[in-house]
């Protein structure tokens, strides 16, 4: 357990905390390439900042304070220009370094005026990758933005799926080395809600965890498997500092502030053989409700939904004063042991783990990856079929993550898989 002073430190991600400090030594993904097309703005709430991201007309990517500098209105409704956002309200221009490009009437009076060279406002930079926009909030230098080898993976459908979590990040990214939670969240919980008493899933047996350079891997042995199977040889990933990988997808947990998350999800799917080569021009986002409309009750259909359920049930703010760790929490311990220690390490002007700053390095991030070769070599279309009805996820059928696919990206992903 941790007492309220260190459950604080580790929760707490406003300007000037400690973990705020941290967390913004990392880019964050924040928006999707796609998304930005389609809007001139989106206003966002991140490590407690109220800002507003934008893309101007020559395409440049912006976040900055959500209020303009002069009377603090809201650039949110602001419209693009070719360097920066102009403000409706009274038409000053902020561009993506946080400078006054323009003050309109004040120019009319005073042409050879120099006022606008002094004001800023924060500004952050935005860089994109794999369809994501991903914003770096902390001190310069910043590192590069990690090309995880997913990234790299060729003739893939690709998509980006966005939910708003009422609870604070860090019980959301301790799920990340929590492998037994899945017997029962998703496996048993699953065969309950239809209304069945049984057979119950495999139970662990075994569980192991192991730090490297990336994160936190964990592996297990559930019944009917042993040490020869892949989810003990190479095993998931609790990606630092905040973000699960599976193989097939990631899970990063964005701090919007101490009482509220981000869930950003990056999933893809290789194409069947026989549709290679696949190029996917744009990818896809959404978001995904969290809450059931006619019933006020969170959603427990799909996966994630189920996750979320377990995360914002603890509370806003988990009070980890009160828990009692066990067993299967030895990977829980060893990520709040890293936390501290990174704390510690910024202190001392030094990196945090998983900083990227070797372009070498950065060209393509290996991670351990469960049945790679699908991945990376593709499969036939029967074989594809035969591994998804053996997940009771039959291809093609409903998106199992999480709930409110758009009928859409559901068509989109159908016809890049050759489906009818």
């Amino acid at each position: 357990m941790l007492d309220a002073e260190r459950n604080r430190t580790i929760t707490e991600v406003g300007p000037g905390t400690p973990m705020g400090e941290l967390l913004r030594r990392y880019w964050h993904p924040i928006g999707a390439v796609s998304e930005m097309q389609e809007r001139a703005t989106k206003p966002m709430r991140l490590l407690g900042e109220d800002l507003v991201l934008y893309k101007d007309l020559s395409g440049n990517y912006g976040l900055i304070d959500r209020h303009c500098p002069h009377r603090r209105a809201d650039m949110s409704y602001g419209f693009p220009e070719a360097c920066g956002l102009r403000c409706s309200y009274h038409g000053w221009v902020m561009d993506h370094e946080g400078k006054c490009r323009e003050q309109p009437f004040e120019e009319v009076l005073n042409p050879g005026g120099m006022g606008r060279e002094r004001i800023r406002v924060a500004a952050y930079p935005v860089q994109a990758l794999a369809g994501l926009l991903w914003a770096y909030m902390g001190p310069q230098p910043a590192p590069l933005v990690p090309n995880y080898e997913p990234f790299t993976w060729r003739n893939g459908f690709s998509q980006i799926v966005f939910s708003e979590l009422d609870c604070n990040w860090f019980q959301c990214q301790e799920n990340s080395i929590d492998p037994v939670h899945f017997e029962w969240m998703h496996d048993n919980w699953s065969i309950r809600l239809k209304g069945q008493q049984g057979p119950y899933a495999p139970k662990h047996l075994r569980l192991d965890f192991e730090e490297f350079d990336w994160g936190i891997s964990y592996r297990r042995i559930r019944e009917g498997n042993d040490e020869t199977s892949e989810l003990w040889t190479v095993g998931r990933v609790c990606l630092w500092p905040y973000a699960l990988f599976t193989g097939s997808h990631f899970e990063w947990r964005v701090p919007i502030d101490d009482r509220r998350t981000l869930s950003v999800c990056w999933f893809f799917a290789r194409v069947p053989t026989e549709r290679e080569p696949f190029v996917q021009q744009s990818i896809p986002y959404w978001y995904s409700p969290v809450l059931d409309e006619k019933t006020g009750r969170a959603i427990t259909t799909h996966v994630m939904n189920q996750d979320f359920v377990g995360w914002i049930g603890q509370g806003v703010i988990s009070d980890r004063s009160k828990e009692h760790l066990g067993a299967s929490d030895r990977g829980i311990v060893m990520m709040r042991r890293r936390f501290f220690a990174d704390l510690e390490a910024i202190k001392e002007g030094r990196d945090p783990k998983a900083i990227v700053r070797d372009p070498e390095v950065n060209r393509c991030i290996t991670l351990p990856v469960v049945d790679k070769q699908q991945f990376t070599e593709g499969q036939p279309l029967a074989a594809v079929q035969a591994k998804a009805a053996k997940m009771r996820a039959p291809l093609g059928g409903e998106f199992r993550w999480l709930y409110g696919q758009p009928d859409s990206v559901a068509r989109a992903y159908a016809e890049a898989m050759g489906l009818s």
